[in-house]
């Protein structure tokens, strides 16, 4: 049995990434990071590496992507990050604590569509953009006005990139987590949407923010495009 092992393992693989989208995830800074990825954990990316990334398509799925900076983590992969640290480990399972330009997607959605955008909702650290591959004509989602960083209002700056007003306010107003259909824009959304106009910068602006393409292809994630 074992003499099978080394033909039966490219069809394995040909299966388990057959029924998947593959996102590669590109670190174009020059420096350091470590993506992280729910579903996905996350890992050490040098400077032009590419870290492979399937995401199981077989059902619908939904995630999200986004940068960690500036991370030490031992051999048991725990540790701290100056942005986007998820609990302290390499490993994410949870989301990352902001600020975090964050890329969120859902895949294999009604109409056999996906949806994908750049969320500012979480603050900023690392520009990025989403292009999808191999799916038709699809629009590319990009934020990368390092400005958001330079021009931070005072009340959002933090070490390693720019907070949003619900992180630092805790309050309704700016967190929209009182009544369905009440949260408006604010000053500080508009400051974010300023530099990165097709962005989600605060619940409720999906419609300006939301990119579509036809289910069945694969994307590329860029940190510094």
């Amino acid at each position: 049995m074992l003499l099978l092992i080394p033909f039966l393992l490219p069809h394995l693989l040909l299966l388990s990434f057959s029924d998947a989208a593959i996102f590669n995830i590109i670190n174009n800074c020059p420096y350091t990071i470590w993506p992280a990825a729910v579903p996905g954990g996350g890992r050490e990316l040098f400077p032009s590496q590419t870290w492979t990334l399937p995401i199981i398509t077989s059902s619908a799925a939904s995630g999200r992507i986004w940068a960690r900076t500036k991370c030490a983590f031992n051999a048991a992969g725990k540790g701290t990050c100056l942005s986007g640290d998820c609990s302290g480990v390499l490993s994410c399972t949870a989301n990352g604590s902001p600020p975090a330009t964050v890329v969120k997607y859902s895949l294999n959605q009604y109409g056999g569509n996906d949806f994908y955008e750049i969320s500012l909702v979480d603050g900023y650290n690392v520009a990025v953009d989403i292009t999808p591959t191999g799916a038709g004509n699809c629009m590319a989602a990009r934020c990368t006005n390092q400005n958001i960083v330079t021009q931070c209002p005072s009340a959002l700056r933090a070490a390693g990139g720019c907070r949003s007003a619900c992180d630092v306010y805790k309050s309704s107003n700016y967190c929209c987590n009182y009544k369905a259909g009440s949260c408006w824009p604010t000053s500080y959304s508009k400051f974010f949407k300023n530099f990165c106009p097709n962005s989600n910068t605060y619940t409720g602006d999906d419609p300006t923010s939301t990119y579509t393409c036809t289910s069945g292809g694969n994307y590329r994630v860029t940190f510094c495009p």
